[in-house]
């Protein structure tokens, strides 16, 4: 079994990180393929601003001045630096990344533009090493499909939440191999973890749709969590579907964190 948390944009370059082996635990093994983690690009943040995306999730997150919100991959910091505005001086944003040399680039944007409500923090491939009852809201935008251990994930996640907290999922529909998650692998996945579907909307302006979830009743024992499995004809049609989309040049780059 190998551990990888992959994060930041999928643009096609090479890996930055090597997987390196782990050896078994008790959570079980996602049935899936994982994306290629790839250099964090800022290079879009105007166009995606033009379109409204950040400004866009925000509103459907119900973002409000005062409120704890983790971004995690949070790459060269397109959502943190926004949810910083957003959240005003009396909130906070905990930015976290995987990637030491993405990590000390965030943390110099942050103190180049003096946000003294936001901070930088290294998480772990299958741990965000987030502090417990801490956030209202957790964002995890177009980097889901990138995350190789999400059954470990969420559950060391999950006590990071407050009550009435939520996870807000941003990514693409499409294979979690050309860097998507799939409407019903990702409800599959937080439900086996103990969390419950709050909305799901299709959300063109940010390459894909928009989700939330919140805890719900008790986190399951990591020995008690069954995998998620796609049948061999979801896997095909979902395959197929990627393909047409490719053939026809409709398919856009996945935005930069």
């Amino acid at each position: 079994m190998t551990a990888l948390f992959l994060l930041a944009a999928c643009d096609g370059g090479e890996p930055l990180i090597k997987r390196e082996p782990k050896e078994p635990g008790p959570f079980p093994a996602a049935d899936r393929p994982v994306a290629s983690i790839v250099s964090s690009r800022w290079s879009n943040e105007e166009a995606r601003d033009r379109l409204n995306e950040a400004g866009e999730v925000m509103a459907r997150a119900a973002i409000t001045p005062g409120m704890t919100v983790a971004d995690l991959g949070a790459g060269e910091g397109y959502y943190t630096i926004r949810l910083a505005q957003k959240v005003g001086q009396d909130g906070r944003v905990l930015a976290q990344d995987v990637i030491p040399a993405v990590r000390d680039m965030l943390a110099e944007r942050v103190a180049r533009e003096r946000l003294d409500n936001v901070s930088v923090k290294l998480g772990e491939p299958a741990d965000p090493k987030l502090p417990e009852a801490s956030f209202d809201r957790i964002f995890m935008v177009h980097m889901y499909h990138e995350v190789e251990e999400p059954y470990e994930f969420l559950w060391r996640m999950r006590p990071a939440l407050r009550p009435g907290g939520l996870v807000v999922v941003v990514d693409a529909n499409r294979t979690t191999a050309n860097h998507g998650t799939p409407p019903p692998l990702l409800k599959c996945e937080f439900a086996a973890v103990g969390y419950q579907l709050v909305t799901m909307t299709p959300m063109p302006s940010a390459g894909g749709y928009f989700a939330t979830f919140r805890a719900a009743g008790a986190r399951p024992e990591p020995e008690d969590i069954r995998a998620c499995r796609l049948s061999t004809s979801e896997q095909a049609a979902r395959a197929k579907a990627d393909a047409r989309i490719a053939g026809k040049h409709e398919m856009v780059d996945e935005p930069n964190p």
